[in-house]
């Protein structure tokens, strides 16, 4: 593996095409969010989410560990949980709060996971919900482990 090709999103001739890896963020049941301690630590945790409109969705307790190191600095990586078939992307949360689009992530959401929740489960006042519009994103098969390596820059 000498290096990692290097594609824009609509890029894509002989390494994995951007739509492969978004697929892949679609369908992913878990993912890990690895955001930052205030010294600088690493801290990941396994979440579910959403891909959407390009960018991944997600919503965490206020007080949780990585609302406020989200807080505090809004760059994280996030990764589906499949690690034969990855994709890992980096990118900057952003803290969404409009009741419309909050309705229409918890829509997807209920959707994408047979659940039934109410919209109280999205309140801004007690839940976080973000939006990660990735800058770079990585990915490879397992099936072509030398040959498939690939990174999009996206912002």
């Amino acid at each position: 593996m000498p290096g990692y090709g290097l594609l824009g999103p609509d890029e894509g001739t002989g390494l994995i095409p951007w739509p492969w890896a978004e697929q892949r963020l679609a369908s992913s049941r878990n993912y890990w969010v690895v955001s930052l301690w205030p010294d600088g630590r690493p801290h990941a945790m396994p979440v579910w989410g959403l891909w959407h409109e390009r960018a991944f969705w997600f919503s965490s307790s206020k007080g949780s560990r990585k609302a406020r190191n989200l807080g505090a600095d809004p760059r994280c990586v996030v990764t589906t949980e499949d690690a034969a078939d990855p994709v890992v992307m980096e990118g900057s949360a952003e803290l969404v709060t409009e009741p419309k689009v909050l309705a229409t992530i918890l829509a997807l959401e209920n959707a994408k996971y047979d659940t039934n929740y109410t919209i109280d489960l999205l309140d801004p006042e007690v839940n976080s919900v973000y939006r990660v519009r990735p800058r770079w994103a990585f990915a490879l098969r397992h099936d072509d482990f030398t040959g498939s390596p690939t990174r999009w820059t996206l912002s």
